[in-house]
């Protein structure tokens, strides 16, 4: 591990997924003093959905792009990049209306890209995003690792469809869950989640 992309979303001041993400980052820097470490602040930095220009020029080689294709494809190109140079990726989220927040969704749009992380073949799709250790962080109200709400979470199976889709098959999710049933449930959940990077820490 030298280099870790943390990649938080959540646009709330006190969000425990940002929080718990960012305190996991401090754990795997610690057993790692040499590991950068880029962050990208979806919720304070929000990247704009795809429009028809950048639509259009992510499809065109850089020669085929128009001026104003080419200025559109600058941001798509920095976070793809970004994304390629990390050996460890942290994505934290909020389970919103059952599904990741559109922040994150955006820059998930933004960094699948045909011919960068991931490639057609006569064989079918491959990923090109590949080596890399990725840990999901998701915080919920309620509880969706197991139990009657699991077919809710749409959010932990999109993103390890989507990374699988770019390469990225080695995932861990951490879940910070049932924040919602009082005082108790929510120091629980904290300390859960404390746990579990913990552990992820020591063994990264």
């Amino acid at each position: 591990m030298s280099s870790i992309l943390l990649v938080t979303s959540s646009p709330r001041a006190e969000s425990l997924s940002t929080k718990v993400a960012t305190e996991f980052v401090d754990k795997l820097k610690a057993n790692n003093a040499a590991a950068t470490v880029a962050h990208r602040d979806l919720g304070k930095n929000p990247i704009a959905h795809l429009d028809p220009v950048t639509t259009s020029a992510i499809k065109k080689q850089p020669a085929d792009r128009t001026p104003e294709e080419a200025a559109a494809v600058v941001e798509s190109d920095t976070l793809t990049n970004e994304l390629l140079a990390a050996d460890t990726v942290v994505i934290a989220t909020g389970l919103i209306n059952f599904n990741i927040y559109s922040s994150l969704k955006s820059w998930i749009d933004m960094v699948a890209r045909a011919g960068m992380t991931f490639r057609y073949t006569a064989e079918g799709p491959e990923g090109l995003a590949k080596n890399k250790k990725v840990y999901i962080v998701l915080s919920a109200a309620g509880v969706y690792s197991d139990g009657p709400a699991v077919a809710m979470n749409h959010a932990v199976p999109y993103l390890k469809t989507v990374l699988a889709f770019m390469g990225m098959t080695d995932v861990e999710v951490i879940y910070v869950e049932g924040t919602a049933f009082g005082p108790e449930a929510f120091e629980k959940a904290i300390a859960s989640a404390a746990a579990r990077t913990d552990e992820l820490a020591k063994a990264a």
